[in-house]
């Protein structure tokens, strides 16, 4: 989990495109700025989750990034209804994915994993 946040934080600021086109509208400033912010949230809680003494709170902090994007994978989902039904997999596809991500944080947490 600490090298798939880590290498994910990193896209966020290697190429941010796709991960601008997450965010929704409502939210305050601009899209980019969301982007970076949650990119260096995925860099910070890979580094809890590597290190021994911080790995539960890193498992605590990963359950709440997972829920905390959860609505930008709704967003995609939304706007990619009208798109060709492959595309449409992949977005509704990541919306239960979420589901056992948030479970192996939690577990995590406990001291489970």
């Amino acid at each position: 989990m600490a090298a798939a946040l880590g290498g994910m934080g990193v896209l966020h600021f290697v190429r941010p495109e796709p991960f601008d086109q997450l965010i929704p509208p409502a939210l305050p400033g601009s899209a980019r700025a969301w982007t970076y912010g949650s990119g260096v949230a995925e860099l910070a809680v890979a580094g809890l989750l590597a290190a021994p003494a911080t790995r539960q709170a890193g498992g605590a902090a990963a359950a709440a990034l997972f829920v905390g994007v959860w609505p930008g994978n709704m967003w995609m989902a939304w706007r990619w209804r009208h798109r060709p039904a492959a595309k449409q997999a992949i977005a509704y596809g990541r919306l239960p994915l979420q589901i056992p991500m948030i479970r192996s944080a939690v577990r995590i947490a406990r001291g489970e994993g």
